[in-house]
């Protein structure tokens, strides 16, 4: 019999996330996914296996859960107030979930989309192609409280493993580049867009995020004139009073706001794990160097696997001090020198 994870208790945003479906633009249906696909692949890295499994993710609070059999699990992306049966819990590392121990997982600390990884991953009826709930087009549900989850095979053993993330829970720069509208915008609009700052507004979830500029919106001759076309995860909408609009995983398929911008797919991670009023910077660069990035990006998610390194945690607070290699190099003592 497989191994089940049991939820005791979810936040009122925690669904099962993939790498999301591609390939049904043209009926209607976006990506969706993780809103955080940089947290895949740590998570992959610290067990040592896809990036493809499926994850729960976490949006704002968590939730608590319980293994059926000892499974390993990671956690990744905005980091969350955790437990272990009551001990505190390192979060961006691979533990042992023993059997009928209790993870609890409380409210984000920082960032916004927190998620939880188990060692095989976990194992739902695929529909069209992926695991993923896509809420927007009706695709699953959030899951809650009293949902039991089969957990796949796990070919790894590993655990006690950290990586440390690369920061993006608090704003910062995001490198854009030009859109199907961009040139409908004056040259002071555009030079103004990565000038000024921008805060995250509270208008944000996995279809959209509002943007707060300093100084007022953004505004084009003719704007209401553009005809709804194909737009993607990333775009950058200016809505009618002026308002930058980034389209998120869930986002629709076509549109006829103008796009001022394209957010990098590398950099909207970022995007998505920047909190309420966190300042944003956008910065223009040209396609060579967004391609260049891009496959930079793919190359060091890749590689994660190599900046693993051991868990260093407080005896007196492991549950499973037994299941550690405490002494290595042992010597009878009789030895010559």
């Amino acid at each position: 019999m497989s191994a089940t994870l049991r939820i005791h208790r979810a936040g009122p945003s925690v669904t099962l996330q993939d790498e999301g479906r591609r390939g049904y633009l043209d009926v209607g249906l976006s990506r969706g996914g993780a809103a955080d696909t940089l947290a895949l692949a740590e998570g992959a890295a610290l067990l040592g296996q896809s990036p493809a499994l499926p994850v729960i993710e976490m949006a704002g609070m968590g939730g608590e859960f319980e293994a059926s059999e000892d499974i390993r699990i990671a956690l990744t992306g905005a980091p969350m107030r955790t437990t272990l049966d009551g001990s505190s819990l390192a979060w961006h590392a691979a533990h042992l979930l023993p059997a009928g121990s209790r993870l609890s997982i409380g409210p984000v600390e920082k960032g916004c989309y927190g998620y939880l990884h188990v060692g095989g991953g976990l194992a739902t009826q695929p529909c069209l192609g992926a695991q993923s709930a896509h809420l927007a087009a009706g695709i699953g549900r959030a899951l809650q409280a009293g949902d039991t989850l089969k957990v796949g095979k796990d070919g790894g053993r590993e655990t006690n493993l950290l990586l440390e993330p690369e920061n993006r829970f608090e704003g910062g720069t995001i490198r854009i580049v030009a859109s199907f509208q961009t040139h409908l915008f004056s040259p002071a609009e555009l030079d103004r867009l990565q000038s000024v700052p921008l805060r995250r507004g509270r208008r944000a979830n996995r279809m959209g995020v509002a943007l707060e500029p300093e100084g007022g919106g953004f505004h084009i001759e003719g704007g209401r004139n553009v005809v709804s076309e194909i737009i993607v995860p990333g775009d950058i909408q200016i809505t009618g009073d002026g308002t930058p609009f980034v389209l998120m995983a869930e986002c629709q398929t076509t549109g006829g706001y103008p796009r001022i911008g394209t957010i990098l797919p590398c950099d909207l991670t970022r995007m998505a794990q920047a909190p309420a009023e966190a300042e944003l910077r956008l910065c223009w660069v040209d396609l060579a160097n967004a391609i260049a990035l891009e496959r930079e990006e793919a190359h060091r998610r890749a590689d994660l696997h190599r900046q693993c390194g051991p868990l260093i945690r407080d005896p007196r607070r492991m549950h499973d001090l037994l299941s550690y290699q405490l002494i290595s190099g042992v010597v009878a003592g009789d030895e010559e020198d």
